[in-house]
Order: C-alpha cells, then structure tokens, then sequence
C-alpha cells in the first residue's frame, strides 16, 4: 500500500475514534502523577498556576467555540462518523487557519497537562498530539481536495495549517449561532473542569498522600455540573434549536 495512501486509511480510522482519545490518555496521568510535585509546597502559587493552566484549557474551549458557532451546515466541522462537507468553509476561523478545531484542542491539551508542572511531560503530549492529529488532518485534506479540487488547493496554498495568520482574516458571512456553539461545546467545558478536579485530588494523593478537595476546585466543580444540567435539559426540551 502507497504511504499517502496508508496514512489516509490510518487518518479515516483515528478521525472516527478520536472523540475516545481521553481515555488513552490515562496512562499518561498515571506516568505523570509519578513525577508530579507541587513547587515549593506554596498553596498560593499552586492555585495561581492551576487556574492559569485552568485559562489555557478554556482558551482552547473558547476557540472551538467561536470556529463552531460561525460553522455553516454542511461543512466540515463536528462530525465524527466520516469525512462530511457539502461547502468548503474558508472565512472566519478558516481564513486564518486550515484546522482551528484541532488548534482548540491542542491549546485544551496544553492547559491540562501544563498543569503537571512539568517541561518535559507537556513536550511529550505535544509530540503525541502531533503524531495522531497529522494523520487525521492528512486525510480531512485529502478529502476535502478530492471534492472540491483547485478551490482547495487555492485556499490551502495561502492559509496555514496549524498556525494561524491573523491578518489573512475574512468574516463569515454567516451570523453567529450562540445556540449551536453552547451545545456542541458544553459537554467539553465540563470535560476539562472534571479532568482538572480530577488531578487536583490525585495530586494531593501522590504528593501529600491524603484525600482532600479544596473549596476553590469545589466551587469550580460544583458550577461546572450546574451549567451541565441546565444545558443538558435546555438540550433536551429542544430549546437550543436555531428556529
């Protein structure tokens, strides 16, 4: 099998499963929690750094946000089953950059494993990230080029990849969809809340060998659940429809 076509294959397949990849990713918890300690032992500058960390993660959060909320239907987007495009999307986001969802994962990714305190730990992610999203992009573009040809190519050939070109930006023509973003992206928000509880309370395990969950992660956790249940049941009464 040719390696264009090899990695198209290899990309089809990581594009349907990638909504699953947290879970791989307990493993590299459980080899970062062996090296993770809290500098200096200063809880201020603990909390500082988490919710930095914390900001980071939400930046990405933010930016698939945004890319969702002004993503025209039948474009490319959130789908997960296969390659889907009726539209070649170029304005907004994707003027500026060929794959602002995976550049929103990426930053969400920085933030969690950031939190680690650790260099070398979030050098390792970023490689690993690149090594599975390069296949996946590979084949979007090779589907997107199959489908809509030069158009492609012409948009490919001025707008970057991965690192966006801010003064290359066009608006979107289409109107901002709040209703369409919050319920693509409300079940992320609170993904990367509980992850973050979550090493907050293994942290404290493997460092100071005790259970504890401080109250501002507690307050952090308690309105990210309040947000799920509301956006969950708003949801489910159909009340997030673009009418």
């Amino acid at each position: 099998m040719a390696l264009n076509e090899e990695l198209r294959k290899q990309g089809n397949w990581l594009f349907r499963w990638r909504s699953y990849l947290p879970i791989l990713m307990i493993v590299l918890v459980y080899f970062g929690m062996s090296y993770f300690e809290y500098p200096g032992h200063n809880e201020t500058y603990d909390d500082i750094w988490e919710l930095s960390c914390l900001l980071i993660a939400f930046l990405g959060i933010a930016l698939r946000f945004f890319t969702v909320g002004y993503t025209p239907k039948g474009t490319s987007g959130t789908n997960t089953r296969k390659q889907v495009a009726d539209l070649l999307n170029t304005k907004g986001m994707y003027s500026i950059v060929r794959h602002p969802l995976y550049l929103g994962n990426f930053i969400t990714w920085l933030g969690v494993f950031a939190f680690f305190h650790l260099w070398w730990f979030s050098l390792i992610v970023t490689l690993i990230f690149w090594l599975y999203y390069e296949r996946i992009m590979f084949a979007e573009e090779e589907f997107l080029r199959g489908k809509f040809g030069k158009t492609y190519l012409d948009w490919a050939e001025k707008t970057p990849a991965f690192i966006p070109n801010i003064r290359q930006w066009r608006s979107s023509d289409t109107k901002f969809s709040f209703k369409k973003a919050i319920k693509n992206e409300y079940k992320s928000l609170f993904s990367v809340i509980v992850a973050f509880t979550i090493l907050e309370i293994i942290g404290d395990i493997f460092v100071e060998k005790r259970f504890e969950m401080d109250r501002m992660w507690m307050a952090i956790f308690i309105s990210g659940l309040i947000m799920y249940v509301i956006i969950r049941t708003l949801k489910k009464k159909k009340l997030l429809e673009n009418r």
